[in-house]
């Protein structure tokens, strides 16, 4: 069943004010369409005098947590919230407006899909979408959505799925199959908005009456690069190293038995004591998520950083390709990012393999070697072969006292040598691990403070 907001109704839940833009596109009076589908203009008409619209969108420029923004709102009520030949107008137009005047564009899509009445002309409408979308992308804009329910087909497709964040209303339905066109017997809970969240499609899930904060600070998150990333910026320092670190570690079996120890401080005390607020984003949007990987965009002392964070666990596929994405977006966005390396390095069970570790770990190392923005890397715990390196910024890292870096875990390399087991201490020596050995060996700039 569909959510009972209107259009309207749902832009006063998400902004703080609403001004509809004026519609410059002629109104389509083509009697029953480029199909000639009998009964089309009658049934627009009903929807006109249900509604009071005269399309399934509206939009204008919003006020949201004091920030302006472009805001599109899909009316369910008009034939579905589907999309034909003026709601492709409409929302070009709303997508010019936003890079017209540099303003980020928030969707509230409720929709059924395509029009049937119009047929390709109306499926054509996702095309236009999707140029107007990657033309924004281009500009260096962010694009948020909120999925309400139902959101299938070609509107999930484009505005929803294609969003740079995306938020869901609790128990919407969202997927590209609406409820009729699925096969017999399908889970629907695939088909749900807390289904689409746990398989990394979108960032969360949030309460109607949360809907207006998380909206707040999302802007403020993804408006506050500098939109044009300039080469050489200045890159964020590293956090300092928290309680519960070490002075130097006298041997490399030490300095690995640290960086193990259960009570040291992982990667969401760090990102928790650096940012004065944050927010993550979830999943790979290829059907995968890795809680072992913590991605999203933090203020920290009014300066918006974009994080990747491992939390100690071997990273899976799904892992590497959230944190692509994420480096990828702080890029466009001009958004400097900083990441925490912690892992026993990159799983490599037979599952992890046939999930393409090889080309998600190959993508992060593609996205930090070409990012504008500066990135800072800080090492808190293990540092565990490429796994880790994927993650780690050429010529800008950092250790804390109780981390290690490694080609590869000194039991693997005592027992590639083919050495005894208890000869791994000494293997851990001769690999040179240590934090000091890393900085004298040049591979990290230096090890931190512990935090005051």
């Amino acid at each position: 069943m569909a959510d009972a907001l209107t259009a309207r109704e749902a832009a006063a839940l998400a902004a703080d004010a609403f001004e509809e833009h004026p519609q410059t596109t002629a109104e389509d009076r083509s009697g029953d369409g480029p199909l000639g589908w009998d009964g089309y203009a009658r049934s627009r008409a009903r929807a006109e005098a249900r509604t009071g619209e005269r399309e399934s969108v509206v939009w204008g420029t919003a006020q949201i947590g004091g920030r302006p923004a472009v805001l599109v709102s899909f009316e369910f009520r008009f034939l579905g919230g589907s999309l034909g030949r003026r709601t492709g107008d409409l929302l070009e137009a709303a997508y010019a407006h936003a890079r017209a005047e540099r303003l980020p564009l928030v969707s509230l899509i409720a929709t059924g899909g395509s029009r049937m009445q119009e047929g390709m002309v109306a499926l054509g409408q996702l095309q236009r979408v999707a140029r107007a979308s990657a033309l924004t992308r281009a500009a260096g804009l962010p694009q948020l959505a909120v999925v309400r329910d139902p959101t299938t087909g070609g509107g999930w497709a484009t505005l929803g799925a294609g969003a740079d964040v995306i938020l869901a209303l609790p128990g919407a339905q969202v997927g590209f199959a609406g409820s009729r066109v699925r096969p017999p017997g399908a889970d629907p809970s695939a088909y749900s908005a807390e289904g689409q969240l746990a398989a990394g499609q979108i960032d969360a899930v949030v309460p109607a009456d949360r809907l207006r904060p998380a909206l707040s600070l999302w802007l403020r998150l993804l408006t506050g690069g500098t939109r044009e990333p300039v080469p050489g910026g200045a890159p964020v320092p590293p956090p300092p190293a928290l309680d519960g670190a070490y002075g130097a570690a006298a041997t490399g079996w030490e300095a690995v038995r640290r960086a193990r120890a259960r009570h040291r401080p992982r990667a969401r005390a760090y990102l928790d004591a650096w940012f004065d607020e944050r927010a993550d984003v979830h999943g790979d949007r290829c059907g995968g998520t890795d809680p072992g990987m913590i991605c999203g965009f933090g203020l920290r002392e009014g300066r918006v950083v974009a994080y990747a964070a491992q939390a100690g666990t071997a990273t899976r596929p799904a892992g590497y390709r959230a944190a692509a994405r994420l480096i990828r977006l702080a890029d466009r966005l001009g958004i400097p990012v900083l990441t925490l390396v912690d892992t026993p390095g990159a799983a490599n069970d037979a599952e992890a393999e046939r999930g393409g570790a090889g080309a998600a770990i190959a993508d992060v190392f593609a996205a930090v070697a070409s990012v504008r923005v500066p990135v800072t890397t800080l090492v808190i715990g293990e540092g565990g072969s490429g796994g880790a390196l994927a993650l780690a910024a050429p010529g800008n890292t950092w250790v804390t006292p109780d981390s290690y870096f490694s080609v590869i875990a000194p039991e693997l390399a005592a027992a590639i040598l083919k050495r005894d087991p208890s000869e791994t201490p000494a293997t851990a020596d001769q690999l040179r691990l240590r934090p000091r050995d890393l900085v004298e060996l040049g591979v990290v700039r230096g090890i931190v403070a512990r935090a005051e």
